[in-house]
């Protein structure tokens, strides 16, 4: 294990621990007709229900932040920006998709005594910060596109009992992907490389493991820091193992150098593969000409693969942004979005006067037990562990280096899905 690898996998592991004691405070509240054990927010008449939002809207990663917080409020903006009687007022804090900015946004929406749920992330790495710090103030969380199969496995532990998303786990992919690698493209070695985020590291290893089991072989095993700007070293020791493929999942600004970089390496293979997190113009503009042809397995995103609502709210984005979706995950949002109105909506309470009540656990358990429902990005089922989204399997290839070109599907073009 290479000391940038031992110092990510440390730090992955020491993000749940930190948590491992959390608790959400359970002293019964009793608030106007309301009593919730976790806690009831009173909004008063005229005043705004406060929800707030979590993603990253600054660095490289801006993109796959921003197009998630638009989607939200599309749905927003459908409902006329009213919840259960009640303006929205909508506080969205910039996460910077990584710990110490998860850490920072986290404190600030659970310091609000008045805010009632919160949307995203976009990253792993936040909301596994984030969740348990929300939680520990009875605020139940949605994440968007934080995929990493810990977050809601069975054994995420209480601090996360708050936590569900609507974004697919990153744990049902490996399967589809190791078959698509082997059986229809007859690659039996790779190498893999990921950045320490909970995001890339888990699905780097859940990947490795259904990959050996198969029988593949992981030549090269490689960490890198999303800071990190020279790649040559680590790829000059993974062109040394020869595989057929260099896997790695990981964000856009270290993924942009190891594709450009590639290039420049000799003995590397031509095949180069990344994940869901660059399916965004960004990662274009990030490694120029290298782009054409590299590869990206994920969700299917495409507009076929979606629910049928899903050309309606590409009318609604356009008209209110000006432009098409800048990645993909703003139907997630906008589903993450509904799923709250419904909650908001079953469970709050008015008096006589026109407030309004909302207990923190009648949410909670409200959110949970979401009726079935057919949502812009797919089937929306929750699991008791609080996995809502449905996982279509796809693979991806950019065919033009120009990010104005950039449309899920045509470019990067679909070369295969499995529904």
């Amino acid at each position: 294990m290479t000391s940038h690898r031992l110092f990510a996998a440390l730090s992955a592991t020491a993000l749940f621990a930190t948590f491992a004691f959390a608790a959400v405070p359970a002293h019964a509240v009793k608030v106007g007709p309301v009593d919730d054990p976790l806690g009831v927010v009173k909004v008063n008449k005229g005043q705004p229900i406060i929800l707030g939002g979590t993603w990253v809207l600054s660095g490289a990663d801006t993109a796959l932040g921003l197009d998630s917080k638009r989607g939200a409020e599309v749905y927003f903006n459908q409902i006329n920006n009213t919840m259960a009687g009640h303006p929205i007022r909508f506080i969205v804090e910039d996460d910077g998709c990584n710990a110490e900015g998860g850490q920072l946004a986290g404190t600030k929406l659970a310091a609000n005594q008045q805010m009632v749920a919160v949307l995203g992330s976009a990253c792993s790495s936040v909301c596994t910060v984030t969740a348990p710090i929300l939680w520990k103030q009875g605020i139940s969380q949605i994440g968007t596109a934080c995929s990493a199969p810990r977050l809601v496995a069975a054994d995420r532990g209480p601090q996360f009992d708050g936590f569900l998303r609507t974004i697919p786990n990153d744990g049902d992919q490996p399967p589809y992907e190791v078959k698509w690698f082997m059986e229809n493209n007859g690659w039996k070695k790779v190498a893999t490389i990921h950045d320490g985020s909970p995001y890339a590291q888990q699905l780097v290893a859940v990947f490795e493991a259904e990959f050996k089991k198969k029988g593949g072989t992981i030549t090269a095993s490689e960490a890198v820091s999303p800071t990190d700007v020279d790649m040559r070293p680590v790829l000059t020791r993974i062109a040394a193992t020869k595989p057929d493929v260099v896997y790695y999942p990981i964000f856009v600004a270290a993924a942009g150098h190891v594709t450009r970089q590639a290039k420049e390496v000799p003995g590397l293979p031509k095949v180069l593969i990344g994940g869901g997190s660059l399916m965004t113009k960004d990662i274009m503009t990030a490694s120029g000409d290298a782009i054409i042809g590299f590869k990206i397995t994920m969700p299917d995103v495409t507009k076929e693969a979606l629910g049928k609502d899903y050309p309606e709210l590409i009318k609604k984005y356009k008209a209110m942004f000006g432009e098409e979706p800048i990645q993909g995950f703003h139907a997630q949002a906008y589903d993450a979005a509904k799923m709250l109105h419904l909650a908001i909506e079953k469970v709050a309470v008015h008096d006589k006067d026109g407030n309004t009540y909302i207990g923190r656990k009648a949410l909670r358990d409200a959110l949970f037990n979401t009726a079935p429902f057919d949502g812009v990005s797919g089937r929306i089922k929750c699991t008791p562990t609080g996995q809502c989204g449905q996982f279509k399997y796809a693979v991806y290839e950019f065919v033009n280096a120009n990010a104005s070109t950039f449309d899920p599907g045509k470019n990067p073009k679909k070369i295969y899905s499995v529904q």
